[in-house]
Parts: C-alpha cells; sequence; structure tokens
C-alpha cells in the first residue's frame, strides 16, 4: 500500500494525543510466583490487553489518550470500562458488546524466562471489532494511533486497524505500530501454549509487510521484528523493515540490553544504531514490560523529545514493569518516573524500594475524594454499653446500624462527597448495601480501646483484608502520644507497619485516627504534630489522618507542614467530633476549613448519640431515629459547607 502524503484539507487541532486500537482482556495473575500454572491457587484481576494497557500507560504518564476497543455487556466488561476511565482515557469510542464476552487471559509467572498464559478468546467482544467501528473523525482528532500486530490476524480486524491507519495517515497523523507477535492469536499453537513468543510463518510475515507502509514508527523486540521482517537474522529483518517502511523509525526492544532505534538507514552492525541503554533491575516478570516500553515512548515521541530521550523513557518504564505484578498496574506515574530517572534507586528489585512503591501507590490510587463528609457509626464498645444499659440483645446494635445507614441516605441528594466509617461486626448486614454506592467507606480494624493496638479479627491481617472489598479504607484507632514510653511507641509502630504492609498488599487505603489524650500527658500546640513526624519517620505513610481538632491555627499550620513536608501525595485529613456538641464542631469547621489538608469530617456520637440512648431505651422508633440522625448530620453538612465557603453561622 503506498505511503500517501496527508491531504491538504484543514483538520481541527488534535483533542488527544494518541488513540490505540485493539485488544482488552481481564488478566487473571496467579499470586504464586514460581510454580506452575495449573497449582496456582489464587488470582489478581487487572486490566489486559497490549492496547488497553497502552492507553492506561499514557494517561498515568499524562498523555491525554483514547481507546477504541469492545467488552461485553456483563460485570468484567463494566470493569474493563471502569478501570480505564479511572486513569483518564476517553472511552467514547469503547463498545459494548451485548452479545459477546469480555476477552479473558490467565497467567502466571513461573520464572523470568517463563510465564504460562491461556488467552479467552473464542468470539470475544474484542476480536468482533470492524471497520464500522472506526469512526474517522475520532482517528482525526488524535496525534497518533496505535496498531497493534495480532488486531490484523483477523479479517473483520485487519479492516478496522487499517482503516484507523489509512485515515490517520490521510489526516497528517501518526501511526505507530506495536508488532506485538502473539502466535497462539495467529492459530500457530494450540491454546497450550500462549506464552510462545515466536513460530515463524511466511505468510504472518507477508501479511505485516502490507501495513509496514502505512506507519511512522515501528517497534518490536528481536523475535517480532524477526516476523515483521521474515528472517530470524536480525540486522536483515530490520532492513527488509526498512524496504517496507522507507521513512519509518523502527525501534527494536532488547530486554535488559535497553534499546536500538533507526531513524534513517540501516547500518552494518545493529550497535550503530540510537542505542538507549537498559536500567540493570532484577527480573521478576516480563509480562506488560512491552506496554510499558510504549508507554514511556510515546511520553517522549508526542512530546517531540529527541529519539535518545525517548528510548530512556521506554527502558525506565519497562524496566519498572519487569520489577512487578500485573501489566497496566505496574506502569509507573510520571512522578514516580521523573523521581527514578533523577535518583535512581538503591535496589535492583525495584519493588523493594520503599520509596519508589510509596510513589507509586500514592500517585496511582483507583479513587479521588476532594471532600469527605462520613457519618461515622463503626462504634462498637459505646453502643454495646448503651444495649446493655437499656437490657436489649446486641443484634440491636445491628439494626441500629441499618438506621443510621438509612439516615445518610436521606441525606445524599445527589451529593458525591459523603461517606460512612461502619464496622464488620455488627454493620455486616449494612456494609453490603453502602458499598458500590460511590461513597467513601471506612472500616475499623482494631480492638476497640486497645493500647497497645490489638486487631479485631486477630493477627493474620492478610487473611482478613482478603475478604474486604478493595473500596473499604482500613481505619485503624491508635492511641498514641509523642511522650509515651518508648517501648509502648515502639510496639504501637509496630503494629501499625504490619498493618500497612497487610494494607498494600491487599490494595485498601489505610487511615491511621490518632488520639494522644487517653495516656494523660500534657497536649500542646505540637503534639500531634510531633506523633505524626515520628510515625512518617518510622515509615508509615496512611492515606488518611483522622485527628481531632488541634484547637489552634498554630497548631493546625504544625500538622499541615508536617504532613505536606513528608506526604506531599497524603490524601488528607478527617476531622473527628469526639462526641463534642454542635457548636464546638462548628467552631472546629472553621479552623478546619482554612487547611486545604483538611478534606472533612468523620463524626459519630455526635450525629447518633442521643438517638441511640433514646432508641435502645425505647423512647422513639425507627422513623424518629432515623430523622433524628439525619437532621443532625444535615446540620454538620450545612456547617462544613458554610465554613469552606467562609460564610458565618
Amino acid at each position: 500500500m503506498p505511503n500517501d502524503a496527508p491531504v491538504s484539507d484543514p483538520v481541527l487541532p488534535p483533542a488527544l494525543d494518541v488513540v490505540t486500537i485493539g485488544r482488552s482482556s481481564v488478566d487473571l495473575y496467579g499470586e504464586q510466583a514460581g510454580g506452575r500454572l495449573e497449582d496456582m491457587s489464587s488470582f489478581a484481576k487487572y486490566v489486559g490487553g497490549c492496547p488497553t494497557n497502552i492507553a492506561i500507560g499514557t494517561a498515568k504518564l499524562g498523555l491525554h489518550s483514547g481507546l477504541i476497543t469492545a467488552v461485553g455487556d456483563e460485570h468484567m466488561g463494566r470493569f474493563v470500562k471502569e478501570e480505564v476511565e479511572r486513569w483518564g482515557v476517553d472511552t467514547g469510542r469503547l463498545k459494548t458488546d451485548p452479545a459477546r464476552l469480555t476477552s479473558l487471559v490467565i497467567l502466571g509467572i513461573r520464572d523470568e524466562h517463563s510465564f504460562p498464559l491461556i488467552f479467552f478468546r473464542e468470539n470475544c467482544a474484542d476480536s468482533a471489532l470492524d471497520e464500522g467501528d472506526i469512526d474517522e473523525a475520532y482517528i482525526a482528532g488524535a496525534k497518533a494511533v496505535v496498531v497493534t500486530g495480532t488486531h490484523f490476524s483477523r479479517p473483520n480486524l485487519d479492516r478496522a486497524s487499517r482503516k484507523a491507519a489509512t485515515v490517520a495517515r490521510a489526516k497528517g497523523r501518526k501511526v505507530i505500530l506495536d508488532i506485538d507477535y502473539r502466535p497462539v492469536l495467529w492459530g500457530l499453537t494450540g491454546h497450550g501454549l500462549g506464552e510462545e513468543r515466536f513460530v515463524e510463518s511466511g505468510n504472518v510475515s507477508a501479511h505485516l509487510q502490507t501495513i509496514l507502509p502505512l506507519c511512522d514508527v515501528v517497534v518490536g523486540t528481536e523475535e517480532e521484528l524477526h516476523i515483521a521482517g521474515g528472517s530470524t537474522d536480525t540486522l536483515a529483518a530490520i532492513r527488509t523493515v526498512r524496504e517496507h517502511a522507507p521513512d519509518a523509525l523502527i525501534v527494536c526492544k532488547r530486554g535488559p540490553m535497553g534499546c536500538v532505534a533507526f531513524p534513517g538507514a540501516i547500518p552494518d552492525d545493529i550497535e550503530e544504531g540510537i542505542k538507549g541503554p537498559g536500567f540493570p533491575v532484577d527480573v521478576y516478570n516480563v509480562l506488560g514490560a512491552g506496554d510499558a516500553f510504549m508507554s514511556g515512548f510515546l511520553r517522549g515521541y508526542l512530546r517531540d523529545l529527541p529519539v535518545l530521550e525517548c528510548c530512556r523513557l521506554a527502558n525506565a518504564c519497562g524496566a519498572f514493569a519487569v520489577s512487578r505484578h500485573g501489566c497496566a498496574p505496574a506502569i509507573p506515574s510520571w512522578i514516580e518516573l521523573s523521581h527514578f530517572l533523577e535518583h535512581g534507586s538503591p535496589e535492583r528489585a525495584l519493588r523493594k524500594d520503599r520509596t519508589l512503591e510509596q510513589l507509586h501507590w500514592s500517585t496511582n490510587r483507583e479513587r479521588h475524594f476532594p471532600q469527605v463528609l462520613a457519618f461515622a457509626f463503626d462504634h462498637r464498645s459505646q453502643l454495646e454499653a448503651i444495649a446493655d444499659e437499656a437490657g436489649v440483645s446486641r443484634p440491636h446494635i445491628a439494626h441500629f446500624k441499618s438506621l443510621c445507614w438509612l439516615a445518610v441516605e436521606r441525606q445524599r441528594q445527589g451529593r458525591s462527597d459523603l461517606g460512612i466509617l461502619l464496622d464488620g461486626r455488627y454493620g455486616g448486614a449494612t456494609l453490603p448495601r453502602a458499598t458500590g454506592q460511590g461513597i467513601w467507606i471506612g472500616r475499623p480494624i482494631e480492638q476497640p480501646g486497645s493500647r497497645p493496638l490489638r486487631f479485631d479479627d486477630g493477627p493474620d491481617l492478610g487473611r482478613v483484608l482478603r475478604e474486604w472489598p478493595r473500596e473499604h479504607c482500613v481505619k485503624c484507632l491508635a492511641f498514641y502520644h509523642p511522650d509515651d514510653p518508648a517501648e509502648l511507641r515502639e510496639l504501637q509502630v509496630e503494629r501499625l507497619q504490619i498493618l500497612q504492609d497487610a494494607a498494600r498488599g491487599t490494595f485498601h487505603d489505610l487511615l491511621i485516627e490518632i488520639i494522644a489524650s487517653k495516656s494523660g500527658l500534657p497536649e500542646e500546640t505540637t503534639t500531634l504534630a510531633r506523633a505524626i513526624r515520628q510515625l512518617y519517620g518510622a515509615g508509615l505513610f496512611p492515606d488518611w489522618w483522622k485527628l481531632p481538632d488541634p484547637g489552634s491555627d498554630a497548631a493546625w499550620r504544625a500538622v499541615a507542614d508536617t504532613v505536606g513536608a513528608y506526604d506531599p501525595h497524603c490524601r488528607g485529613i478527617l476531622l473527628l467530633g469526639l462526641e463534642a456538641p454542635e457548636a464546638t464542631l462548628e467552631e472546629a469547621f472553621r479552623r478546619a476549613a482554612d487547611q486545604p489538608i483538611c478534606k472533612g469530617f468523620a463524626v459519630g456520637r455526635s450525629i447518633f448519640g442521643s438517638a441511640a440512648l433514646d432508641w435502645f431505651s425505647g423512647k422513639i422508633d425507627d422513623a424518629a431515629a432515623i430523622d433524628r440522625m439525619a437532621a443532625t448530620y444535615g446540620r454538620l453538612i450545612e456547617a462544613w459547607d458554610r465554613a469552606r465557603a467562609g460564610g458565618s453561622t
């Protein structure tokens, strides 16, 4: 096909940096590295598929990306769509197919060279795309289009990808080919050989060579260039690619050796190309490394950086990917990548670099909460005491917590900033009703009143948290004063460290609530700030802090400065109530509202206290309890809104 010059018709400036086209899937990654896929006992669920990973990866790196693919009209399809949207990827051309299921891949990590995987792509949604799914205006609205080799493996997919590339060239946009060779998807191996990277095929080589004239950039591993060039001699294969794509930038990925780029004539020695050195890291998982590489390369290429810098960004992103579990989740954010390029790492196994892992966690979080106004009814011991005093059985507590949730629902009225704190002991029936509703949910894990800290469901925190939905934020109250005896402080810190590691391992946010008053030691302007500084110094980086009112603007500044210095990516502080009267809370709100680090409140007994006393003693019924709590909660929401707006009470 001729390498046509762009048409002269004027087109609008591109709204997107890049559009990727092709595979999307749900990847089920075996969690037991080093064993056979047959022996895997648990799996982590991620979004997958080369173009989808690249769309997410480029979005993480600050590009505005779009995705053309298809998913089924079912739970896994919604998962894929929600995940890519979470990263800011445009999904206006992500098709929901009512007749087909979302593609699925099951895979594992045997060692650095072996990664058994099975593609489930029989009549799946993304394999049914055709040229009718390619919107010419959408393609024209991007600086570049990424097409992938496997989406030329079927006639309908070939027509769709070829149309996208042709339109892009006609509109003066760039066409990037990721060869992405999977022999099993070309029908060259059986289902059990999904990990096979190279099978020689003259038919596939000839087919790919009809695509090359459309391309401005061709990227592949040595094996992928072998299939595109029809030769297992790498330099000969690259020369053949050059013959079919005379003006393309050809990039050869070489694993730990980095990459070599060829913008012009192919030299006699592959080492004479533009060499982008690799990064010396230990390989944990090669799956997804190519998608990370392409994401980094595009960040540079679409920002018009020199080829050598594009290669540097690409190789660094690939280094992150081979160090972690999963594909798209392993790709770094721009902040994380920039830190690595500036400072490097003392660890060859990047996943063991605590600074990088903290940056990865804090700049790749799943949901964003500009503000949280939470009704906290996670109390256990306090409600047990009220129930006991009233002479009613403990199951009444569970019913009362369902009334608290109904009070929250009454106040929602389209607001997206409400939240709850709710336990599993008595709130087990209510938590599923609140989960998936788009509100912030915190869930306590500490044993009430424990000092030193103990955990409510035993010490095996990994087992406990694996049973919690990922949207539940792990909340832990620690009675901690910076002047507590050293032995007590060390024990508190050790248990919080164990909790943090468990929460990260199960992808849960962590909220640490600090109350210093139980120690009986004096509290000064700097007490909370010193406590927070000690915890950060011990390697604790909670996503949220929950704190009492520091009591003054000076104390607030000390807290805010400490959090900002240690963790500029902290989600924020929630103000707790400590059963304070509404007037006292309103005054605390006015102080807190002046602090950007304070994102809202989590107040409990000030809302439910009087209603609980009267309901458990039989003085009011369910409806009256709901009315009273909803009204109090509503007044506090209004008070916070006024404080944030700078208005008077």
